[in-house]
């Protein structure tokens, strides 16, 4: 049974920085692009960023570009997000997903965590 679990998500002030982590199991972890999406109430899931199966490659979505940093750890199954420079806008449940392809589109992920979440106050 796969599983993804997020964990670090909280709450900061605008400026600060804060870690998710994601831990993979269930499934064999390098064979799968980890991605990362956030939801904030009323709106439609939005693209983060992705981390290619070495993690070699990232690509983000433009709104946190240059703040975000996606990295894995292959031999734990693990993924992070780390999340500079935060903004009020920011705050969103983030979820990290597994794709076979590293598209970035919802969609095309199999396997979701349940999410944390991360609010952003002024």
């Amino acid at each position: 049974q796969v599983q993804l679990v997020e964990s670090g998500g909280g709450l900061v002030q605008a400026g600060a920085s804060l870690r998710l982590s994601c831990a993979a199991s269930g499934l064999t972890f390098s064979d799968y692009a980890m991605g990362w999406f956030r939801q904030a109430p009323g709106t439609e899931r939005e693209f983060v960023g992705v981390i290619s199966r070495s993690g070699t490659s990232t690509y983000y979505g433009d709104s946190v570009r240059g703040r975000f940093t996606i990295s894995r750890d292959n031999a734990n199954n693990m993924v992070y997000l780390q999340m500079n420079s935060l903004k009020r806008e920011d705050t969103a449940v983030y979820y990290c997903a597994a794709n076979l392809r590293g598209t970035t589109t919802p969609r095309g992920y199999e396997y979701w965590g349940q999410g944390t979440q991360v609010t952003v106050s002024s």
